[in-house]
């Protein structure tokens, strides 16, 4: 039994779809919580992986052991709040040394409110969900009767078919400037080489950091907005987001994505890269326990390369949906699902992978950097 584990105060309890129980301790916050249960391999970027807005509805199970140790800093959000329902370690570091940390991972969930807990046998439930596949979850602080917890868990409706993006997305369109949303509708940032719409389902800060480095005018759009108000603002370029849920529960998106296509270069990444298959008239399918982590193995089709790469996503393409002129770009080298698709015809390619890391490695950079070729391209 973990020292951590001893300091607790508070009993905690997770109860599966598929009946286990594991009882531990929570160490931020109380209450319950229901999501789909998924396992993040990460070692490192757990500050990164809370405020990642495609974790919505989920609770995330880190399979490293201790996390907590370098606190929270300023710098590392990838959004302005917390979207995950529960985080699950097997021991939380209570003192943070590091030279950037300003608060505790524990006061960050009370703060945002959201439960951890620790103390629980996360590689034994890692184990189980890899077997059995991501399934529905409760964690509770305050209810420990299990059958009542049977019956909140019955109830809950999981990932299939809901419209999650809607809960995530900008309310209003903004800039993005010196790294940091500007709320302002009109106009675009001044002396950048091109001018990039973003379709906001749920995107993460470093896709907007990445493509303001490269000299690129940012504005983010809610997911609801019109291929006709994005084109009114005469953009160089579009890129789809990554976002939580089913990218099948997303027609109107989907729409307006294949209303864009031609007009406009067109960059997806991870739920982006769903939707633009869906608007080219593929289909998409749930994966057993989906892909959580940042050593996931990729090889670029045309080069041979093999890139490690951050992924969070639940859902895959199906490649043999897909219509002629859609050529798999790259490929997920544990199970062979799709990792990237290109669309001559239109200009418009993507990737289920997150090139932006944040956390994760930098291989993947250069994807951002074919945008802007391809927006170049256009412009001639």
């Amino acid at each position: 039994m973990s020292m951590s584990f001893l300091r607790s105060e508070r009993k905690a309890v997770l109860l599966l779809a598929d009946g286990s129980v594991w009882w531990g301790q929570a160490f931020a916050g109380s209450g319950e919580a229901r999501g789909e249960v998924v396992f993040n391999t990460a070692l490192t970027g757990y500050q990164e992986v809370l405020t990642d807005p495609s974790y919505k509805e989920q609770i995330v199970v880190m399979t490293y052991p201790m996390m907590g140790n370098y606190g929270i800093n300023n710098e590392d959000m990838e959004s302005a709040g917390i979207y995950l329902e529960g985080f699950i370690v097997k021991e939380y570091s209570r003192r943070p040394s590091n030279w950037r940390s300003r608060r505790t991972l524990k006061n960050f969930l009370e703060g945002h409110g959201k439960i951890g807990i620790e103390g629980l046998d996360t590689r034994a439930i890692t184990k189980r969900v890899r077997i059995t596949g991501a399934m529905n979850g409760i964690i509770s602080t305050e209810d420990f009767d299990l059958n009542s917890l049977r019956e909140k868990l019955s109830d809950y409706p999981g990932l299939v078919g809901r419209d999650l993006v809607r809960d995530v997305t900008c309310r209003g369109t903004y800039l993005w400037v010196n790294g940091a949303p500007r709320k302002e509708k009109e106009g675009w940032p001044e002396g950048k080489k091109y001018k990039i719409a973003v379709l906001d389902c749920g995107v993460k800060y470093n896709i907007l950091r990445m493509l303001e480095e490269r000299g690129c005018g940012v504005k983010v759009f809610p997911a609801f907005t019109s291929a006709e108000e994005i084109l009114s603002q005469r953009p160089d370029g579009v890129l789809l987001s990554n976002g939580p849920g089913d990218p099948a529960a997303l027609p109107y998106i989907v729409e307006t994505t294949r209303q864009l296509l031609g007009k406009v270069p067109i960059f997806g990444i991870c739920l982006g890269h769903q939707i633009l298959a869906q608007a080219m008239g593929g289909r998409t399918e749930k994966l057993k326990f989906g892909h959580h982590g940042i050593n996931q193995p990729v090889k670029d089709k045309k080069t041979g390369r093999v890139e490690i790469t951050s992924q969070n996503h639940g859902f895959v393409v199906r490649l043999e949906t897909l219509p002629g002129g859609a050529a798999p770009s790259h490929e997920n080298l544990n199970d062979c699902t799709s990792e990237g698709l290109i669309y001559v015809d239109t200009r418009a390619f993507s990737v289920q992978y997150h090139p932006e890391a944040a956390p994760g490695p930098h291989d993947a950079a250069y994807l951002f950097d074919r945008f802007i070729t391809f927006i170049k391209e256009g412009m001639q």
